[in-house]
């Protein structure tokens, strides 16, 4: 079986690097347009990959997976530097989520 690890594990891994080998997290504005720009890059490799768009060379070795993680680890950062406990946010939002959508989906006629 694979090394899994939680996302409090990931937190503090993601901590550890910065204040090591990334010397300082930078600031928060700054990880949101890092953040801003990760997004982008996954959102081409998903538009050339499942979307319409077709690839260029530029696209060449870009990994989905990476680009994902890419995304992860700066809201991670951003998390860390608000915060904020991303372990009990998505217990949070899993718990609106049930609430407010229980069967607002089973109910969409668009999903049937």
């Amino acid at each position: 079986m694979e090394n899994q690890i939680t996302i409090a594990e990931a937190q503090e891994a993601v901590d550890q690097w910065i204040k090591t080998v990334g010397v300082r997290y930078f600031n928060e504005l700054t990880n949101t347009a890092i953040l801003m720009e990760e997004v982008g890059e996954l959102a081409r490799i998903m538009a050339r990959k499942y979307g319409e768009q077709s690839f260029k060379d530029s696209d060449e070795g870009k990994d989905l997976a990476d680009e994902m993680a890419d995304v992860l680890w700066v809201l991670i950062c951003l998390a860390n530097q608000t915060g904020i406990d991303l372990t009990k946010a998505l217990e949070k939002n899993f718990e609106k989520k049930n609430i407010r959508d229980k069967d607002r989906h089973k109910n969409n006629e668009k999903l049937k």
